[in-house]
């Protein structure tokens, strides 16, 4: 793979600049393909190298590449040395790369670009990732499918890099919307309703007890007295909103499963109810808990008084807030997982929410605060279904459904599948998930449905497409093409462009996992996908002699299987038939 190719150069480097290869490796890296021409297949940069030798002077940097590169050797490995901008060009022995690339695909698998030198001597940590968290006895809100998603993505790349991952779903299971909820259930709950359609007849309850609340405030004070009677213990209250919590997992699981997203752990802020108590005393003790005149009580985490800068921990009541539930959790999961990372994944609005958090548990004593880090999403704008205004997730999820069905059946090109509304799924996921994965996380986005239906151009409907079509060239020619090939039968120029591409898979997987962006890695799917197209219409496989087919077949299955392990990171399950 590609990081044999850099040892090499790397330990070539080394005899000439007296470095460790290990200090050499991440300069090199591989060259992107280019449409235009031909491109060397890695590259040094000497201004990062120049970096590495503390020489601050820097001379002129073209000319100490020139220099360098009249002092390398070709050799077995590396055919021509050249330079560029900056940077000492390295090629590849053509044979040598075909074999070695396509061999190592085959014999590392799903590893394939995990094993990279990129990633030697990484430690292997724990590391929780909180992700989804929708709210109780609310239907799953559109808005919690991007922190699902994303949530997703870094929990599988985390675990495909040998971490220990614990997917935490932490639901919005207690405050002051119970109150009303209770209070809205006693006024307007239907129990034969609430049997038949839980979470749909819960969300009507809780749209008509808001309304109430705002004009009666007889109503908002009996919500408000409902609240104290959960966090008081008593037994009925605690009866109905336990009902509530039950029915709505029930239903979050089921949805998860079509979304092909599992969690270890279903934990919620009503777990930590009493343990927010133990918290409210420790920031007493450590005297940065301040009453304010209307009773409620806060930490000032400036010192000086600055109202941006004042977290409100504790209701006038005594009965705790998001935040002081959100440090009592913390504290339990490092009693409980010892980690060495916490993610949290949730909206960019939430980003000050955080940044107070992780503050008052290091003003608290708890210097593992700086192991937990925020990732943030922007919004998704416009999504409707026909029916109008977007509110759930399942009825995006019944629209994906439905719209690429309808695609299907208008497409001539569509095979017979065994499971139609599955394999409709499936590739309106991928379809739903490389769309949100395109950007930059932080980014908001218009959501379109024309776009993301589209089987031609940068979409995962395409990705999904390479697949299948992939796939299906296996079962036609596969039979015993499989076993051994020829390399000199690989050298035009849309294998060799293949072959650089499957190349720089590690250094993709490298960049996404240090930035946690999956749009690195969408982006090398969606070239890969179109070089793959490009090869297909060209490198025939049908009456080609056995070994230019035999070779092609490789190449090809090399691609699938790539494809195949960087779509499952992101969250997709591959079709092989649409």
């Amino acid at each position: 793979m590609a990081c044999g190719f850099r040892r090499s150069i790397a330990c070539q480097l080394s005899r000439l600049l007296d470095l460790p290869p290990e200090n050499l490796i991440k300069s090199i890296s591989a060259v992107p393909i280019s449409r235009k021409e031909e491109v060397a297949d890695f590259q040094l940069s000497v201004d990062s190298l120049l970096g590495n030798n503390n020489d601050h002077s820097r001379p002129d940097i073209q000319v100490q590449a020139t220099r360098l590169a009249e002092k390398l050797k070709c050799d077995t490995v590396v055919s021509e040395i050249s330079t560029g901008q900056g940077t000492v060009n390295f090629k590849i022995n053509r044979e040598l790369l075909t074999k070695t690339v396509l061999q190592q695909v085959i014999k590392d698998g799903s590893k394939y670009g995990l094993n990279s030198e990129l990633f030697s001597g990484l430690p292997q940590k724990k590391i929780v990732v909180e992700f989804s968290s929708p709210n109780v006895a609310k239907k799953f809100h559109v808005g919690h499918l991007r922190s699902t998603i994303i949530g997703n993505f870094i929990a599988n790349l985390k675990e495909a890099l040998g971490h220990q991952v614990t997917r935490i779903n932490y639901l919005g299971d207690w405050g002051m919307q119970f109150g009303l909820l209770g209070t809205g259930f006693q006024l307007f709950g239907y129990e034969e309703k609430l049997q038949s359609n839980p979470l749909q007849h819960l969300f009507e309850v809780y749209v008509q007890v808001n309304k109430e609340a705002a004009d009666n405030k007889n109503v908002a004070k009996s919500a408000h007295e409902f609240f104290q009677r959960l966090e008081l213990g008593d037994m009925q209250a605690l009866e109905l909103w336990q009902k509530f919590r039950d029915l709505s997992v029930e239903e979050y699981v089921r949805i998860y499963k079509r979304l092909g997203v599992h969690f270890d752990e279903y934990s919620g802020e009503s777990f930590y109810r009493e343990k927010s108590q133990e918290v409210l005393k420790l920031l007493d003790s450590k005297g940065l808990l301040q009453k304010t005149i209307k009773g409620t009580a806060i930490v000032n985490l400036s010192g000086n008084g600055d109202p941006s800068s004042i977290c409100t921990v504790m209701r006038s009541d005594g009965t705790s807030l998001y935040a002081t539930r959100d440090l009592a959790a913390a504290i339990d999961r490092m009693d409980k997982y010892n980690f060495d990372t916490m993610i949290y994944v949730t909206d960019k609005g939430q980003k000050k929410h955080f940044q107070q958090v992780f503050q008052m548990l290091q003003i608290m004593g708890y210097d593992w605060a700086e192991r937990c880090q925020h990732v943030p999403f922007g919004v998704v704008q416009g999504m409707k279904t026909r029916r109008g205004e977007v509110t759930f997730l399942e009825d995006v999820l019944n629209e994906i459904r439905s719209r690429m069905l309808q695609n299907m059946a208008s497409i001539k090109t569509t095979k017979e599948v065994e499971n139609p509304q599955e394999t409709a799924e499936r590739v309106g996921l991928a379809a739903l998930i490389i769309q949100d994965f395109k950007g930059v996380l932080l980014s908001d986005y218009q959501f379109s449905w024309d776009r993301i239906f589209q089987s031609r151009g940068d979409t995962g409907v395409f990705l999904q497409y390479t697949h299948a079509r992939l796939h299906s060239l296996e079962e036609t020619f596969g039979c015993g093409y499989l076993n051994d090939f020829n390399t000199a039968c690989l050298q035009e120029p849309q294998s060799v462009s293949i072959l650089q591409h499957l190349l720089r898979f590690d250094e993709v997987l490298y960049r996404s996992s240090q930035d946690l962006q999956p749009r690195h890695i969408v982006s090398y799917l969606l070239t890969l996908s179109h070089l793959a197209g490009m090869a297909h219409k060209t490198l025939h496989i049908k009456d080609s002699p056995p070994e230019v087919a035999g070779a092609r077949l490789h190449l090809f299955r090399a691609v699938r299987s790539v494809l195949a392990n960087g779509m499952k990171l992101l969250g997709i399950t591959p079709v092989c038939r649409m």
